[in-house]
């Protein structure tokens, strides 16, 4: 068989395979759609701090890491830093329970890590 028709087959009469898809501005993968808190969150979060036993510690932390990241957001046009606070809070209070009936146990802690340390390098 000729070079020219084995040429012709193999690219199906002229044609290459990435020549038949249709071309297309979307991207091939799907992208990581960012956490995005509903627009509740951060009222209904404060309400749960404000009705837990720690809320003398925990509301002025919140709002004043609140009140810093909406600065920052003014400043940068971005809500990146107010959803990192909600879910950090969010992440506080659903392990709180946990974390009381772990030092109620009496449980030895000197081998964990602590959290801020490793979240610490993500900011």
């Amino acid at each position: 068989m000729p070079a020219s028709t084995a040429t012709r087959r193999a690219y199906r009469g002229g044609t290459t395979r990435r020549e038949e898809q249709p071309m297309s501005a979307q991207p091939d993968h799907a992208p990581v759609t960012p956490y995005a808190p509903a627009p509740g969150a951060p009222a209904e979060l404060l309400a749960q701090l404000r009705a837990d036993r720690r809320a003398d510690r925990w509301v002025p932390a919140f709002e004043q890491e609140w009140a810093t990241a909406l600065e920052e957001s003014r400043r940068t046009f971005s809500l990146a830093g107010l959803y990192e606070v909600v879910q950090v809070w969010q992440a506080r209070v659903a392990s709180a329970p946990a974390v009381d009936a772990f030092l109620a146990s009496g449980r030895d802690e000197t081998g964990f890590v602590d959290l801020e340390e490793i979240r610490g390098g993500r900011r």
